[in-house]
């Protein structure tokens, strides 16, 4: 099943069909729920389907995040760890990377507020002052204000990697910026943990051709996700739940770098495909 936020409301998607969900909670409260999957199941039951052919690209889609805050971690797979011993090697901070790979410890860090985020369709941005930038798809948690993993997302972590390489210390100003963070197009809720087969996609179109394409499987991912929700919870209280990006896999190298006008697809199976245009 999955949950969309929209102008008009909260719609259910299952089997193909569409469904208003009927509820005077928001989407804070709404998403917020340890038996979300079971509410939304009987949700779906009581509720009446929308016209036969509606398609989710006829609806206007908004972010589903609202009053979450959205973290990330980092160098939770192989390919990233090397990508950022690379782009840190001048600075001397290559060593920071693998100490954390192999650390207990994760590295996490808060990527957005909703209001820095954008949904689907909707434009992100690389820095003014970065030379070298690149999209980072990752699989994201919903994750409840008791600590629960109860949906799964796409998330976008635009990085500035020149303003990161020049010193680790700059991590919050290569990270964090207005729409820096896109996530999308919709929550999958479901009461099983997704396959570790599960195929993340990155495919970058510029002019009309593909400059870029990868994919990855979550199996790669070196930490469990609730290793990493209870590291993010343990000294931090999310009123609304969260939103955790599980760090990316797929790295473009040097010779890479987004300008104005790029389309970037983040395809995850089971979820669907989130699109943005680079501003």
């Amino acid at each position: 099943m999955k949950l969309y936020r929209t102008t008009k409301g909260i719609i259910a998607e299952q089997a193909g069909y569409y469904f208003p969900i009927n509820t005077s909670a928001d989407w804070d409260t709404y998403v917020n729920d340890d038996n979300l999957y079971k509410k939304l199941k009987q949700d779906i039951l009581e509720a009446n389907p929308m016209e036969e052919g509606t398609e989710v690209s006829s609806m206007q889609l908004l972010a589903p995040v609202k009053n979450q805050e959205i973290w990330a971690s980092g160098v939770t797979y192989y390919r990233s760890k090397l990508g950022r011993q690379e782009e840190s090697k001048d600075s001397g901070g290559a060593t920071f990377y693998e100490l954390v790979y192999h650390a207990d410890r994760p590295e996490l860090f808060l990527k957005a507020l909703g209001h820095r985020a954008v949904g689907h369709g909707e434009k992100v941005r690389i820095r003014k002052d970065s030379t070298w930038d690149v999209p980072e798809p990752e699989l994201t948690l919903l994750v409840t204000s008791s600590g629960k993993i109860v949906g799964y997302t796409i998330g976008n972590d635009m990085s500035s990697r020149s303003i990161e390489g020049e010193n680790p210390l700059y991590l919050p100003q290569a990270k964090i910026y207005d729409k820096s963070a896109a996530v999308g197009p919709c929550i999958l809720v479901t009461e099983e943990p997704l396959s570790q087969s599960t195929q993340i996609t990155l495919k970058i179109v510029r002019d009309s051709g593909v400059v870029f394409e990868d994919s990855i499987s979550i199996s790669q991912i070196k930490r469990k996700f609730d290793d990493l929700v209870r590291y993010l919870f343990l000294e931090y209280s999310f009123p609304h739940g969260a939103l955790l990006m599980t760090g990316t896999g797929i790295v473009p190298d040097s010779s890479f770098t987004l300008r104005s006008g790029d389309e970037i697809n983040i395809s995850v199976e089971g979820i669907g495909t989130l699109t943005n245009t680079v501003e």
